[in-house]
């Protein structure tokens, strides 16, 4: 103690970005206050999945390098597809522009000015066909950020590997189709919460029974962290996300076990080193008790949870970009190290602008050298039984229950969404995180410290306006050349299927097939359901 006291700290209270205390060192007292310590940390591949859900991890083979991409048209985001496949990326990752995740083909008055911005634009078939060209859609797997209009883009995925002779069962992939956060952190949503519900469980269903090999959700938390979420707030808004969906699924009359090995997440990965590995790791201990214990599905791969990961976009600074690569690096570290199933690295200019190929291929390599000659990815949870790690995953688990339980006594996630309560508490949350950077309580190097006078211009990626007009006329073209009446008569079908209690997802591929738009598709579910509408704020 004497010897502590001669030595000052650098500041009074270390915590984490949740506000944990971090105590000066750890020891075996920290982890073995109830005698639970090997039932909490368990195996590899076994229950609770603390240490990871595969027995050998990345020693079988590594995480999915999936890089995030997609601008202008499809035929530019192709080439971005292919270029990243080159350079030795294992997924593809799919960004839509503004227009397409809320429902609006590339020519309505809504669309003007984003057209391409944010994201590749699909507005019909044929988009969706240039998207993928000379792609086999058996041998890659794809994810789609897509929510509310999630089942049209499945729908599309689907009948462009009929194209190429790919039946449905051979698809592989996730879209995110996950509403409940778009109403929390993001405004991408079109229809109310409840027939949002019906939507992701008709999902849930077909692909049951036609698309196995796809997952079906992936619950995300990464945007909620996006919004100022805390690292606690993230996991526990999340898996009581999840929870909801999961009693949808059970209202809707599925079995458990038929959908729940199919449910993935989708969580951020920030500055905090260890909170990060920690909270990965308390994510997957939550939820296996609660699918084994509280839903009682029998499948142990029902109890897994399985997740994808990106580093925290927000995090990135505008400011001396190239220091991003470091945080990057150091996330996605994290990422690996938590026992992430893929990751996506951000560029260093993406606080700028869309990441050009060279920023896009530095962030692959940045996830390469990590898989290929750091050697954390040898041994299993090399950072199990650390003091510091299960300490501060306990403290995390613990603190994620408790808005868990706040939660569940509301009523569940969907009476929590519709209150405005997540959103009140990640409000709060990102508001005392500002106040610490201004009063330089958090260092944010470039930022509040560190700063430099003059800053060479970065040559940042810009999307061709003129894509635009390109893509307005090539939905002309698709309206000119398909069978009008076939397509008149699949709308028809499907507002009748909407109105009723059918799965609405075989309406809407053949819809589909038909080249009817995803406007089209989108605006006759807009007719049956509404628009949703927040009234909290």
């Amino acid at each position: 103690m004497e010897n502590s006291k001669k030595h000052k700290e650098r500041k009074e209270q270390f915590t984490t970005s949740s506000g944990i205390e971090v105590q000066r060192v750890y020891d075996v007292t920290d982890i073995a206050k109830d005698g639970s310590y090997e039932q909490k940390l368990g195996k590899p591949g076994m229950y609770p999945f603390t240490r990871g859900v595969q027995p050998t991890m990345y020693r079988g083979r590594l995480w999915t390098m999936r890089q995030y991409a997609g601008f202008g048209d499809a035929k530019q985001t192709n080439a971005r597809f292919r270029y990243l496949l080159e350079q030795g990326q294992t997924g593809l990752s799919t960004a839509f522009d503004l227009p397409t995740q809320i429902g609006y083909d590339c020519d309505h008055p809504y669309a003007r000015g984003e057209v391409g911005k944010v994201g590749v634009s699909i507005s019909s078939l044929v988009d969706m066909e240039m998207l993928f060209d000379s792609i086999p859609l058996d041998r890659v797997s794809t994810s789609m950020t897509i929510n509310a209009p999630a089942s049209v883009l499945l729908a599309m995925y689907i009948v462009v590997g009929e194209k190429q002779g790919v039946s449905m069962d051979k698809l592989s992939g996730t879209i995110q189709n996950d509403i409940l956060k778009e109403y929390v952190a993001r405004g991408t949503y079109i229809y109310p919460p409840q027939a949002s519900m019906r939507l992701i469980t008709d999902i849930f269903s077909y692909c049951a029974n036609h698309v196995p090999n796809f997952n079906t959700i992936s619950i995300s938390g990464y945007h909620m962290r996006e919004a100022g979420s805390t690292a606690v707030q993230e996991i526990a808004f999340t898996l009581a996300n999840a929870r909801a969906y999961v009693d949808a699924a059970l209202a809707a009359g599925l079995e458990i076990d038929d959908f729940a090995p199919r449910l993935s997440f989708f969580f951020n990965a920030h500055n905090h080193f260890f909170e990060e590995i920690a909270k990965f790791r308390a994510a997957r201990r939550i939820w296996a008790r609660f699918m084994r214990d509280e839903y009682h599905a029998k499948n142990p791969k029902s109890w897994q949870l399985r997740f994808h990961t990106q580093t925290g976009g927000s995090t990135l600074t505008a400011q001396q970009p190239d220091n991003n690569i470091i945080r990057v690096t150091l996330q996605a570290l994290a990422a690996v190290l938590g026992g992430t199933q893929s990751l996506h690295t951000n560029s260093r200019d993406e606080a700028l602008a869309l990441p050009t190929e060279e920023s896009a291929r530095i962030a692959l390599r940045t996830q390469q050298i990590i898989g290929y000659e750091s050697g954390v990815a040898d041994t299993v949870d090399p950072l199990g039984g650390s003091y510091y790690v299960e300490s501060l995953t306990d403290e995390i688990e613990r603190q994620a229950l408790i808005y868990m339980d706040s939660i569940q006594q509301m009523g569940g996630a969907v009476h929590a969404v519709e209150q405005g309560y997540m959103q009140r508490e990640i409000q709060s949350a990102a508001y005392e995180t500002q106040l610490r950077i201004e009063h330089k309580d958090e260092v944010v190097i470039g930022v509040n410290a560190f700063t430099v006078d003059t800053e060479e211009e970065p040559i940042l990626h810009k999307v061709d306006p003129h894509l635009e007009i390109e893509a307005q006329e090539r939905i002309r073209d698709v309206r000119q050349k398909r069978d009008a009446q076939t397509v008149k008569q699949t709308l028809i079908d499907l507002k009748e299927a909407a109105c009723g209690t059918k799965n609405v997802m075989p309406y809407i591929v053949e819809a589909v097939r038909a080249y009817a738009t995803l406007g089209e598709i989108c605006d006759v579910l807009r007719e049956v359901f509404g628009e949703y509408s927040p009234e909290h704020f």
